[in-house]
């Protein structure tokens, strides 16, 4: 009976190691075909020179996937990232029903800690802690190590694990972290304790304060502590002014009207000062539309705009005949929408220009303000796509100075981008659809937009919504003009 359950127990795992490769392979053989047909770079970066190592590189990946098909979504984006073009990637299908319904639901561990047993000391961990999200109780276990249970904690449940330290040596710590947002997943990490053991950091994650009788206090200590080991979000819009002659904007995405309601809000405070300053550190795009009134502002002088090219497949005329009968077109684009499916398939195999727009066009503006006069745009190397168009755009104003360190990080030349999802589910395949009519002679891609001023000060890692030395650089070089 014992041999039977172990051939039967291989039995089923061949066949799940076979099924698990078949759903690879059928998910390496669409991207292929989806990159190679409809890919608008795939002309212009596959060539009699590196077709040879295209081809090599396929039949090795395909090896690969044989060998270990759980490795899946690695091999994906290896064979995306010889195009070099970080629009065109591989990500994980959150919202797909099915793989959610496969995947195995992650046992949620529970700790109830002894409330009075617990001692708040200077010298151990053991406490009541607060976060941004609420309070949970550190308590020492007898191995030297540390587990952290939920009280009154967002997204856990009460006593509900949430993470465990174990010491390495002075206020270092290993930690296992159980995030919510992975399905309380186990993470490995580190922690570190600072402040004479005041505060606890969870490395490149949070940071949490002990607890006092105080919460206003606790929660004025926790959001004014600059962590020793920021996660680098600087997701903080902001609107201030910084002297009578300077305002200060922090536009941190152009996925939302964010610039439009801040400077819609404080137009009164801009137009009153020579200068302005528009913050986009941690800006990875968007759409152009959201920097509209961010282009009026700054414009003085007509400008000729580069337009794209769409390119017509059909696999493109699929997914846009899909989409317009799901009736997945954004309110007010069904028109246009038509007029480019009936574009592309008059011209299937061409780039073609949206019959509703044109590929390059003078842009002139009705207004060029008097104020700002001045204008320092801070930038870094994670602005991408939109926000490196927004770049672009201001590089045509006489009143911009673009500030920083590094150059952008050069995502940009094919854009539009898509999910397909690919045929198990797992995981999706962003496309492109459009190139730039800068190209070849001018392109970003993997060059990026580079600053006309360097900052010669450390940049810092994490903001939130603080203002710091790049932003005091910038006011005291506009201001001398």
């Amino acid at each position: 009976m014992r041999h039977f359950i172990f051939v039967l127990i291989s039995v089923l795992l061949g066949f799940n190691v076979t099924a698990q490769s078949d759903q690879c392979k059928q998910d390496f053989n669409y991207v292929v075909k989806r990159i190679t047909n409809d890919y608008p770079g795939y002309r212009d970066k596959v060539n009699e020179e590196n077709i040879d190592v295209l081809r090599e590189l396929e039949q090795h990946l395909r090896q690969k996937l044989n060998e270990y098909p759980d490795s899946c979504y690695y091999y994906l984006n290896q064979y995306a990232a010889f195009f070099r073009d970080r629009h065109l990637r591989i990500s994980v299908n959150r919202h797909n029903k099915k793989s959610q319904k496969d995947k195995p639901e992650i046992k949620r561990k529970f700790y109830k800690p002894d409330l009075i047993k617990i001692k708040s000391s200077a010298d151990s961990l053991e406490d009541i802690w607060f976060g941004f999200r609420g309070t949970f109780a550190l308590e020492k276990q007898d191995d030297g190590s540390y587990v952290a249970s939920a009280l009154n904690f967002r997204n856990y449940d009460s006593t509900q694990v949430m993470f465990e330290l174990k010491p390495s040596g002075g206020n270092q710590f290993e930690s296992t972290v159980y995030p919510p947002y992975r399905n309380f997943q186990p993470t490995d990490g580190k922690a570190s304790m600072h402040l004479n053991n005041k505060v606890l950091e969870l490395h490149n994650q949070t940071r949490f304060v002990r607890q006092s009788n105080d919460r206003a206090r606790d929660f004025a200590f926790l959001a004014s502590y600059m962590p020793k080991h920021p996660n680098g979000l600087n997701i903080f819009p902001k609107a201030t002014y910084l002297s009578d002659s300077t305002f200060y904007l922090r536009i941190v995405t152009f996925s939302t009207d964010m610039a439009k309601e801040l400077v819609t809000k404080h137009w009164d405070e801009i137009m009153a000062r020579p200068n302005l300053i528009i913050d986009i550190r941690g800006n990875g795009g968007g759409q152009d539309n959201y920097y509209s009134i961010l282009a009026d502002l700054i414009y003085t002088q007509p400008y000729e705009s580069k337009g794209v090219e769409w390119l017509a497949t059909e696999g493109i005329i699929a997914d846009w005949e899909e989409a317009i009968a799901e009736g997945r077109i954004k309110e007010g684009g069904m028109e246009a929408s038509k007029a480019l499916l009936k574009a592309m398939k008059e011209n299937v195999g061409e780039f073609i220009v949206h019959p509703h727009h044109d590929s390059d066009k003078t842009i002139k503006r009705d207004t060029v303000y008097p104020y700002p006069r001045e204008v320092g745009i801070i930038m870094h190397g994670q602005n991408a796509s939109a926000a490196e168009q927004f770049l672009l755009t201001a590089q045509h104003s006489d009143k911009v100075t673009i500030f920083g360190n590094e150059n952008s990080a050069g995502i940009l030349d094919y854009s539009n981008i898509t999910p397909h999802e690919l045929p198990s589910g797992k995981y999706n395949l962003w496309l492109p659809a459009t190139r730039s009519g800068r190209l070849p002679e001018n392109p970003i891609d993997n060059i990026g937009i580079a600053p006309d001023v360097i900052i010669p000060l450390e940049p810092k890692k994490q903001l939130f919504d603080r203002l710091d030395s790049w932003v005091y650089f910038v006011q005291r070089y506009l201001e001398q003009n």
